[in-house]
């Protein structure tokens, strides 16, 4: 495989500061990647996108902001990796779309290794924390590097298991917020021997909305979840929905049926999810040969024009409801090809009009 040659530093700067622009989520951006060939180009567009959408102004964070990031993230000895970096780990550039940033603190190259998520239950049974514990021992001695989100409970039990062998904190807030609290011992261990990943910028703390993005990152660096404790409204089970929407294989420890916390896996083992009861389980379900999920063979603005008629762009703005609908299908409403459409969309999703979703969908 031929070596990819290194993105200039300016375009990596360009990267962060369109990654940090309101209105271009992990969908805006890859679609502004794809339509312009590079954020540099993409910021010059910016401008003119929000116009022709039916927006006024843009919320492009100023340099001065982003050299700030650059150097907080500097002082705390964490790594910058954008889309498009050598080292950006390959089995999370597969996902539909893949975080526009990441800041690591620590051995970032154990997310090039097989990874695997152990999630479950902030408040969870003794026995719970120890199967966490010694499963995540074992995948360890075998070769996984264990993923989690340095949660109490599971979380922290699956990190200390596999803390000798290699272990990947993804976090909601900067890679400098530890969270909770009572858990800064393992966040400092980690760190020193194991690995620290967030989307976020440095400094920020995290809040609600930030930890979807956080599990979606755990199972997106994973080839399988283990979910070991989980009530059935949870963010592990929002996790192990994201794995499989991803391609991956979702595992579940069975519990029994008079405790709460077991409810969530034996939900996922009704729904298919493969019963894991040791290390043994995970071998298996490894060792036929998978393989990553193919890009679309047309990029989607693949012929598309570089300028979208207005009328075309009220025709398709017209169509959308707060019910998310597939972009395919938009385009044979208004009769036009996907590029044409996609185009349409970006632009109206810049204007604040659409907001695009993963896997293709679009809402108001």
């Amino acid at each position: 495989m031929t070596a990819r040659a290194p993105l200039p530093e300016t375009e990596r700067f360009a990267r962060l500061r369109l990654a940090r622009t309101d209105r271009v989520g992990p969908v805006t951006f890859r679609q502004l990647l794809d339509r312009f060939g590079s954020a540099e180009r993409a910021i010059e567009a910016l401008p003119d996108l929000i116009r022709r959408g039916g927006g006024h102004g843009h919320d492009l964070p100023p340099g001065s902001v982003i050299e700030a990031e650059i150097e907080a993230g500097t002082r705390l000895g964490a790594r910058l990796i954008v889309q498009g970096d050598a080292d950006y780990p390959e089995m999370l550039a597969a996902v539909d779309p893949p975080p526009p940033v990441l800041w690591a603190l620590g051995a970032f190259a154990l997310t090039a290794r097989p990874c695997i998520a152990v999630v479950g239950a902030r408040i969870a049974s003794a026995g719970g924390q120890r199967i966490a514990r010694g499963l995540s021992q074992q995948l360890g001695e075998a070769g996984h590097v264990v993923v989690s989100g340095l949660a109490r409970g599971i979380d922290g039990a699956a990190h200390a298991g596999a803390l000798p062998t290699g272990t990947v904190a993804v976090l909601g807030g900067g890679v400098d917020d530890v969270y909770p609290p009572d858990n800064a011992d393992l966040y400092r261990q980690i760190a020193e021997q194991g690995c620290v990943v967030s989307e976020s910028r440095v400094g920020a703390r995290a809040q609600a909305k930030d930890f979807p993005r956080r599990n979606r990152i755990i199972s997106g660096l994973s080839r399988g979840v283990i979910v070991v404790e989980a009530e059935l409204r949870s963010g592990s089970l929002i996790t192990a929905r994201l794995a499989a929407e991803q391609g991956r294989d979702v595992f579940a420890v069975p519990g029994s049926p008079l405790d709460p916390r077991s409810r969530g896996p034996n939900e996922l083992l009704r729904h298919g999810a493969i019963l894991c009861e040791g290390l043994e389980d995970v071998e298996r379900a490894f060792s036929s040969l998978r393989t990553l999920r193919e890009p679309p063979a047309d990029p989607p603005f693949a012929n598309a024009p570089e300028d979208v008629d207005v009328a075309l762009l009220e025709q398709v703005a017209a169509l959308l409801s707060p019910t998310p609908t597939p972009r395919d299908e938009i385009a044979r409403a208004v009769g036009a090809p996907i590029g044409t459409v996609a185009a349409a969309l970006l632009e109206l999703s810049l204007a604040g009009r659409a907001t695009l979703l993963p896997g293709g969908l679009v809402s108001l």
